[in-house]
């Protein structure tokens, strides 16, 4: 068992934490809206700060996942942050998705204070946090990852180190730039059913168990079809995510072009009001074109 403290508690966080009061581990959480706090220590009657900093006090192991780079700097080394309050030897980790660069400054940081930092952005959706099958990809030391692995354990199906500072991030994006050619793709086709006048249901039947195949396709076909698009990974995180894709990709050379024609398709998809919709969204941005 160690001493954990949780940082951030939004539909990834809320149950991340609670499978690490299931898996045995002293849990202690920190949110910036206090309502969450309370409703989470009423399910899983585990321990709350009220700054990173309280939370942070005496822990193991503290874990991050917030909205974006400065979220994240704030809840680190802001007014009330972790680090100061951290002791010699404990070790950071980071699920939220966040550019490399970020990730560096912030590992250089923790390693002058003599704290451990591993990246360790997730895959697999909220479905994926409440029944702790999360895919974990890490960047950091591998003395100090070697350390996290068993706590990123309690709601993981797969964790990985895949290098050095940064790497974990990296490894994200490849899966947003994967993701996003997918699921236009996976939208043109069930719109190309419906303009066919196919049943796009019997048609996902069929191709899915060949080539065609994905967990996108096999998880999120249905409510595309229904036009239900009000569950899962927001728009306005995706373009988040792709905005750190693109500006990496400048940064290493890497073209990515169907990738950059995605993110503007979820920008139409912004102005259709959908922001706040799920990925799968991008079907309605075709059925918007007539």
């Amino acid at each position: 068992m160690a001493k954990v403290a949780f940082l951030g508690l939004g539909v990834m966080g809320y149950p991340m934490a609670g499978h690490l009061v299931k898996a045995g581990h002293e849990v202690t959480v920190y949110n910036r809206t206090a309502s969450k706090v309370d409703l989470w220590v009423q399910d899983y009657h585990g321990g709350f700060g009220a700054t990173p900093a309280s939370a942070a006090e005496k822990a193991d192991f503290v874990i991050a996942c917030v909205g974006n780079d400065d979220d994240l700097r704030a809840v680190c080394t802001g007014p009330g942050g972790a680090f100061p309050s951290m002791a010699k030897g404990s070790v950071f980790i980071d699920h939220t998705t966040v550019s490399a660069k970020v990730t560096r400054e912030l590992y250089s940081t923790a390693a002058e204070r003599g704290i451990g930092f591993v990246d360790a952005p997730i895959s697999g959706g909220q479905a994926g946090a409440e029944n702790g099958v999360l895919s974990v990809m890490c960047g950091g030391d591998a003395e100090v990852y070697a350390r996290a692995e068993p706590i990123i354990d309690a709601y993981a199906r797969v964790c990985r180190r895949i290098g050095d500072s940064g790497a974990g991030q990296m490894t994200k994006m490849c899966n947003q730039i994967a993701i996003a050619g997918l699921v236009q793709g996976l939208s043109e086709a069930l719109h190309f059913a419906d303009k066919a006048g196919l049943d796009g249901r019997a048609v996902v039947e069929v191709i899915s168990q060949g080539a065609a195949g994905s967990w996108q396709m096999q998880n999120r076909y249905e409510k595309m079809i229904d036009g239900e698009f009000e569950h899962g990974f927001a728009v306005d995180w995706m373009r988040k995510d792709l905005g750190i894709c693109l500006d990496t990709a400048d940064e290493t050379g890497a073209s990515l072009p169907v990738t950059a024609l995605v993110d503007q398709f979820y920008k139409d998809v912004q102005n259709l009001g959908g922001g706040r919709w799920d990925t799968s969204s991008l079907i309605k941005r075709l059925r918007a074109l007539g």
